[in-house]
């Protein structure tokens, strides 16, 4: 991954189904579901900032890799001892029972990977 990289998600595949699944009211996940997204991840070493803007909501996680942390959740909620994991250039994380994968498929392309179950969550960013 690299430090200070925007991104704008281009692809949501399975977006209704998984924020249904996690709890994000009806209402919420129709306002949401076509607002352009954008994600700016900042790494210095194993210390990784992450904001993403949707709408006029932003939301900002800090972290160090392999440390505990509190997570901001994309339901809202706060979910603690959250460590994340840097394997094979993927960003990895367990936030309660959803797997989550980011990893930068090429210098211009972010895909983030999250499972709830059988339900398969993938978002395609593009560099802006």
């Amino acid at each position: 991954l690299h430090s200070a990289v925007h991104h704008s998600i281009k692809g949501k595949e399975n977006f209704e189904p998984f924020m249904k699944a996690i709890g994000v009211p009806d209402e919420i996940i129709q306002q949401i579901k076509d607002i352009m997204s954008f994600t700016e991840i900042v790494q210095n070493g194993n210390d990784f900032k992450i904001t993403t803007t949707t709408g006029p909501k932003v939301t900002v996680n800090q972290f160090t890799i392999g440390k505990e942390t509190e997570m901001d959740a994309i339901s809202g909620e706060k979910i603690k001892k959250t460590v994340f994991r840097l394997e094979d250039n993927k960003l990895k994380v367990s936030l309660k029972n959803i797997e989550s994968v980011t990893e930068l498929v090429d210098p211009n392309t972010l895909v983030a990977v999250m499972t709830l179950g059988d339900i398969v969550y993938k978002s395609t960013s593009k560099r802006v």
